[in-house]
């Protein structure tokens, strides 16, 4: 279980989304977080991917040779 406070207007929104669709508050908090959740996640691997390169500790690939390899080039 999770409990969430939410501003009142943002409840209000919320209250009225799910009257209009007849889907629960719960549902559209639930997507809400797993699209964040996945930006987030997002966001802390390319910083982790940057650190790692300022400390050449990766490899990189140029972009020619990556479009090729996916067949992008034409």
């Amino acid at each position: 279980m999770l409990v969430l406070e939410l501003p009142p207007d943002i409840k209000a929104r919320l209250i009225e989304l799910s009257r209009r669709t007849g889907r629960s508050k719960s549902f559209y908090a639930g997507q809400a977080i797993i699209g964040h959740l996945d930006d987030l996640e997002d966001i802390y691997l390319a910083e982790k991917r940057l650190e790692e390169f300022r400390r050449e500790e990766s490899d990189t690939v140029p972009l020619a040779e990556l479009l090729a390899r996916h067949g992008l080039d034409n």
